[in-house]
This record gives structure tokens, C-alpha cells and sequence, in this order.
């Protein structure tokens, strides 16, 4: 069921727009570093813009219905056409790829990271935008693979350039794990094309097709598809990128992969996977159930065992997808509306803890969390707001956190039809514990840096006075926006779920959903 509105070149102009200031970018001389940061941020916030417009003019009485669709041809030969829409799913999605790019390019205008040279790092971070927001709208499996690769060459580049002492390594384990999961998924893709009589590669004429696919066959190409979308989750035991591609990445690359980049795993499996293969999904469902859960529990061990605050994130990272992945994993409408508030509330929180700790290393030149004390007495408000976070990425109830990890852990109580009911309830037993973790390790974290009496290292008058300053306007601005959204889906989640419910309705309803 789709609605072709008259605006459908909103879409279009979105995506690409980004791509215009590039363009324009290329043209400035290097030196000119003002001009080119607010040619940058205008072009994020032009395109942001266009998805607050999108949002305004979609149509939320009839969420679960694709919207803005537009449809061209584009590579006839392969019968692979230009097709886009949004519906109740990929719309918050998009508009966090948005609103995070604007934030994170206010936050560079006085934290570009060095080496210099700020032209080829906003015109990376415009790439990116167009990379991200163009994975959520296509509806073409060709097109989804174009956008979805194009994310890796910026972010490679991001880390390998900008990133820390280890960057070659981190963005080359990044770049290979990736390739490998892609080239597996882009064959899982050709399987499922020939096998529904290489008509097209529309995703709505492949849901419809894919019914007919033998159940042997129909797991054989789910477990292409999710090698390809584990690794971009990452699920244990594909997640060994991701802590090494955090903590070498420059902060604006570490909250563009955290809030956006681990997303589109996750999304594939909802938009791709699941809807065209049931038979498969839910054959594969219990192992997928499975390693989100050992993620969970392996990811919060990981944290307590960390000595570097942004590894700890990263670790927090695999165990927070877990919980994503087990809603997911049920096959239920509760289960996937929990997975997807959950997307966009790890997105909002894990981004801003990624920015917390980027102010972090730039006041005290380390993340070694030992050395960092008493940040309440030396810079409260920073203090504050990473208690803040903390408390939302530990799913506390009235903060955005908490809707994404509750519902998720009670779907598991009662998985779709067709699923062992005992397998899935000792899972949800399993995820709660990992919950007790999570608690665990943000409050000793928070607990070692900001309580207590600064380190001798940085106490007053040891020559770091002058760097030990609280938020700075960028960074208020920066932040602002991401901290009233986690407060405000966390006292009223209805926002969300009344968008996301009849687009996960449409998408489930080979299981009954």
C-alpha cells in the first residue's frame, strides 16, 4: 500500500542536497577556514530543513503507508530502479541522521580535530549525510546497497586521518569487516533476486515474492543478509571493530557512528530481512534472540573491564544493540516498536555521552579514566550532564533510555507464533541481569570522574588551569537539542510509538503482526 503524494522531490532533494554544498565547498580555497565551516553548516541546515518539511507534510494517520514515493528508472540493465519512500519506520531515522549532522557540525566550528584541514573533514561529514539518509529512504535493494557502502569511505577516511595514535589499524579493521559482511549481503541480494525470477529488485515486489522462496533456500540467503547487517549492528560475535574504530575515532566520527552508522544494521534487518524471508526469520529468530543476550552480558563485562572512557561507551554500545536485536528477534509488533524507539533513543544518548567525552579529552589530553577525578568541583555543569547521561543510558524510567530496554526485555515474555516460548523467557531473564550491569558500569564510571577531589595531575595551579574550562557555547548548542529530546521521548515515548506501531504492523504482517 503506498500513497504517492505530490511532493514527492522532497525525498530526493534531502539526500542529495548535502552533495550541493560539496560541490560548492570544492571551489573555496583551503585557507578560508570561516567560510568554509558556514557553507558546511548552512548546507546541514538547509537539508535539515527540507526533512523538518518532509516531516510536516507526512502524513501521520496513515504512518504505515510509504509516503513521498518516487519512482525512476535508473540501471534498466540490472532492472534496478531510483525508488524511495518513508514511511512510520525510516522517519525518525532520517530526521536523526539530520538533526545529529547539523549538531555535530556546530560542534566542530571550534573542535575541527588536527591535523587542519577543515575542508576535507566537513565536506567527508556532507558525504556522510547523503550516505545515511539516502540507506533509509530506498526502497530499491540496489539502491539501499549504494547508499549503505557509500557510509564507509567518509568514516574510513574520518578515522584513518583524524583519529588517534592506532588510526591506520582502526579504520582498516573497520573498512575489511564491513567489505566482508557487504560482500556476503550484496550476494544474499543477488540470490533473492534470481530465485524470485530477476523481475526487480524493489523491496515490495520481492516481500511479495519472497513467499515463494523454499524454506531451505529462503535461510540460506537470510544468513548473507545477516552476516552484512550483524556486522553494521555489530552483534557479538562481528562487534570486534567497533571499540577499536570508537576510541581512534575523532569525537565527530564516534557520535555519527554511534547514533547513526550502527542504525543501518539494524534497520536492514527490519526494512530487508524480515519481511522478505519470514520463513527464515523466524528459523533464525532463537539464534539471533541468542547472541543479543550473550552481546548484552558480554558487552556490560566489557565495560567494567575498561580502562579508557570512550572504549567503555563502545562496549556499551554492543550491549545496548543487544537489546535492540532481542526485540527484534521476537518477531512481535511490541518487540520491533521497542527496537526501533530503542534505535533512536541509543542514538540520542550513546551520541551525547560520544560528545561528553570528546570535551572530556580535549580539557585533560586523556580518557584514562584514573587519572580524571572531581570533575563536579572543576567543571560542574559538564559533571552534571554526564551524570545525566549516564542515567539515561542505564534505562532510567522518565528518560528516553528506558523505552528502549524496557519493552524490549518484556517482548521476549511472549515471542511471535511459532517460536519457543521457554527459549525466548530465559533470554528476557538473561537481559534483565544485563540491566543490573548496565547500572554497574555507568555509576562507577560516573562516580570515578566526577566525584571525589581532582587528581594531583590536574589540581589548581599545575598548568592545566587554563584548559579545565565548563561548556562553551558551541558545545551548549551542540547539545541542547540532544539533551531536551532524550528528557522529552522519555516522559511522553507515545510521540515515537505512534508513529513507528502501523509502520511495523505493515512490515510484520507475515506473522499475524
Amino acid at each position: 500500500m503506498e500513497v504517492i503524494s505530490n511532493h514527492n522531490w522532497a525525498l530526493t532533494v534531502g539526500t542529495f542536497l548535502p552533495l550541493v554544498g560539496v560541490l560548492i565547498m570544492l571551489f573555496i580555497p583551503k585557507a578560508e577556514e570561516a567560510l568554509i565551516k558556514s557553507v558546511a553548516i548552512a548546507t546541514a541546515i538547509a537539508t535539515l530543513a527540507v526533512g523538518i518539511y518532509t516531516m510536516v507534510q507526512f502524513d501521520f494517520g496513515n504512518a504505515g503507508a510509504m509516503q513521498f514515493v518516487a519512482e525512476h528508472d535508473w540501471i534498466s540493465v540490472i532492472k534496478s530502479s531510483y525508488y524511495i519512500g518513508i514511511d512510520g519506520i525510516s522517519l525518525p531515522l532520517y530526521l536523526l541522521s539530520m538533526v545529529i549532522t547539523v549538531l555535530v557540525m556546530i560542534y566542530s566550528w571550534d573542535h575541527v580535530p588536527s591535523p587542519g584541514n577543515p575542508k576535507a573533514f566537513f565536506i567527508l561529514m556532507l558525504i556522510l549525510q547523503t550516505g545515511m539518509a539516502g540507506t533509509f529512504i530506498a526502497r530499491d535493494l540496489i539502491l539501499f546497497f549504494v547508499f549503505f557502502e557509500l557510509v564507509l569511505l567518509p568514516m574510513y577516511f574520518m578515522i584513518g586521518v583524524w583519529g588517534g595514535e592506532n588510526r591506520q589499524y582502526a579504520s582498516l579493521k573497520f573498512f575489511l569487516y564491513t567489505m566482508f559482511g557487504s560482500a556476503l549481503m550484496l550476494v544474499a541480494f543477488l540470490a533473492l533476486f534470481f530465485k524470485t525470477g530477476a523481475e526487480s529488485f524493489s523491496i515490495p515486489f520481492l516481500i511479495e515474492e519472497g513467499m515463494n522462496i523454499s524454506r531451505t533456500t529462503q535461510i540460506w540467503i537470510f544468513a548473507g543478509m545477516f552476516v552484512g547487517f550483524a556486522v553494521k549492528v555489530p552483534m557479538f560475535p562481528f562487534h570486534t571493530w567497533l571499540p577499536d574504530a570508537h576510541t581512534q575515532a575523532p569525537t565527530q566520527g564516534s557520535v555519527i557512528l554511534a547514533a547513526v552508522l550502527l542504525k543501518l544494521g539494524t534497520y536492514g534487518f527490519v526494512r530487508i530481512a524480515i519481511p522478505v524471508l519470514p520463513e527464515a526469520a523466524k528459523a533464525w529468530a532463537p539464534y539471533i534472540g541468542g547472541l543479543a543476550v550473550i552481546g548484552i552480558i558480554y558487552g556490560s563485562l566489557g565495560c567494567l573491564a575498561q580502562t579508557d572512557m570512550k572504549r567503555l561507551i563502545a562496549f556499551s554500545s554492543v550491549a545496548h544493540m543487544g537489546f535492540v536485536m532481542l526485540g527484534i528477534s521476537t518477531l512481535t509488533s511490541f518487540g520491533m516498536n521497542a527496537a526501533m524507539f530503542g534505535m533512536v533513543a541509543h542514538g540520542l544518548i550513546t551520541g551525547m555521552l560520544f560528545f561528553v567525552a570528546g570535551s572530556v579529552k580535549e580539557r585533560y589530553h586523556t580518557l584514562e579514566i584514573k587519572r580524571i577525578s572531581g570533575m563536579l568541583l572543576q567543571m560542574p555543569k559538564l559533571g552534571w550532564i554526564l551524570g545525566f547521561c549516564a542515567m539515561a543510558s542505564l534505562g532510567l524510567p522518565g528518560l528516553a533510555g528506558f523505552w528502549g530496554e524496557f519493552p524490549a526485555i518484556l517482548s521476549a515474555y511472549q515471542p511471535a507464533p511459532g517460536l519457543s516460548v521457554n527459549v525466548f523467557r530465559a533470554y528476557m531473564v538473561i537481559a534483565a541481569i544485563g540491566t543490573v550491569f548496565a547500572a554497574g558500569y555507568l555509576l562507577w564510571l560516573f562516580q570515578r570522574i566526577a566525584f571525589g577531589e581532582p587528581t594531583a595531575e590536574f589540581a589548581a595551579g599545575h598548568g592545566h588551569d587554563e584548559d579545565l574550562h565548563d561548556v562553551n557555547k558551541f558545545e551548549w548548542i551542540a547539545w541542547t537539542p540532544l539533551l531536551i529530546a532524550i528528557v522529552v521521548f522519555g516522559v511522553y515515548p507515545q510521540l515515537m510509538f505512534k508513529v513507528l506501531d502501523p509502520a511495523v504492523g505493515v512490515t510484520l504482517k507475515a506473522f499475524g503482526g
